[in-house]
């Protein structure tokens, strides 16, 4: 079975769409002529067609794609292409390493109008920092936390995952960085960097009597839930809004006391680019909250960082209902992890699952 991300769901959801954005906030002074290189994983927002036409339409900015399949890849591609490009995406956790490196540089957000829209949470979050600065401007978000069937009782811990009432209808997210997160919160400890990763190898493995499935697409969850397989999930709060809306599923998203495990994908700029305003403006235009509704409710899109976006959109949308900015200040936002702890990450999950097998 083919396993898609969140984003190249995203991609394949935005296929064909037309629809159309303001550009009230681009910066009022003169853009730079030419046109701009975008750096992105295909399919994610910055090269929807309606999109890119509306911006050059304002700005005279001619908008071309580059695109990367993993962030190995993004990084290699600015380290070895200098001067190639002018916006690039860059998840939260990786955004201090291209900045040590020197591939991207801060952001004055002077020059970005719509910044000021950007939740507090998120627009000087830890990982976007650097010697004080920010080196990248916030723009969506999402959390990876707990699904239920509707109308079943609201599990108020991740403790829920191993309670016997599950029994047998369990579904885990098929990823070491994540059980691991759970354990840890599970365990009192930091997600990025547990201590004991004994401790939080015990707490995987009390969930065994309640895994009915291991999922890793978003098509397998929805095709297991929809059977009835299992009753209580981890899962991504914009798969759920998608579940929801787009397959009329019964699912409910659950961020319990322990808080969500969050993501943060930024937009920065290279330090060698040779359009830099018109990679500013750009990145004004992406978190504008009239580009944003057109984005959410005509393709589907993860949470915008601009809070003034959410705002805008319809109180019943499913993207605001469960994306909460309460969560913000509960939340632990994934951040970079070594070589050797990612290993050691995985190693732990190998032998949970093995354990599980049993």
């Amino acid at each position: 079975m083919t396993n898609f991300t969140r984003r190249e769901t995203m991609r394949l959801m935005s296929a064909g769409l037309i629809a159309g954005a303001g550009l009230s906030m681009l910066p009022r002074k003169a853009f730079s002529a030419g046109k701009i290189t975008v750096l992105n994983w295909q399919g994610y927002g910055t090269d929807e067609a309606w999109a890119v036409k509306a911006f050059t339409e304002k700005t005279g900015i001619e908008v071309v794609h580059d695109y990367f399949s993993s962030e190995p890849e993004m990084l290699t591609k600015l380290r070895t292409n200098p001067g190639a490009y002018d916006v690039v995406l860059i998840n939260s956790a990786r955004t201090q390493q291209a900045a040590v490196e020197g591939l991207i540089a801060p952001i004055d957000f002077s020059t970005v109008p719509n910044a000021a829209g950007l939740s507090p949470e998120l627009k000087e979050h830890p990982n976007l920092m650097s010697d004080g600065k920010a080196y990248g401007t916030a723009w969506v978000w999402g959390i990876t936390s707990l699904a239920i069937t509707e109308g079943s009782a609201k599990p108020d811990s991740y403790t829920a995952l191993a309670d016997p009432a599950h029994k047998g209808r369990l579904a885990l997210f098929d990823d070491a960085v994540t059980n691991i997160a759970i354990g840890a919160l599970l365990s009192g400890q930091d997600i990025n960097n547990p201590t004991d990763l004994a401790a939080v190898t015990e707490k995987l493995k009390g969930f065994k009597e309640n895994v009915k499935l291991l999922w890793s697409s978003e098509d397998q969850w929805n095709k297991a839930f929809a059977a009835k397989e299992f009753d209580l999930s981890i899962y991504w709060s914009g798969a759920a809004v998608r579940s929801k809306r787009n397959a009329k599923l019964p699912v409910e998203f659950v961020v319990p006391k322990e808080g969500g495990i969050g993501w943060l994908d930024n937009l920065t700029i290279p330090t060698s680019s040779s359009n830099p305003e018109g990679g500013l403006a750009f990145i004004n235009y992406m978190i504008d909250p009239e580009f944003y509704v057109e984005w959410a409710i005509k393709v589907g899109a993860p949470a915008s960082a601009n809070g003034a976006a959410m705002e805008k959109l319809p109180a019943e949308d499913l993207n605001r209902l469960v994306h909460k900015p309460e969560y913000l200040k509960t939340m632990s936002f994934q951040s970079a992890l070594p070589d050797d702890r990612r290993e050691a990450f995985n190693n732990v999950w190998q032998e949970v699952k093995a354990f599980y097998a049993e």
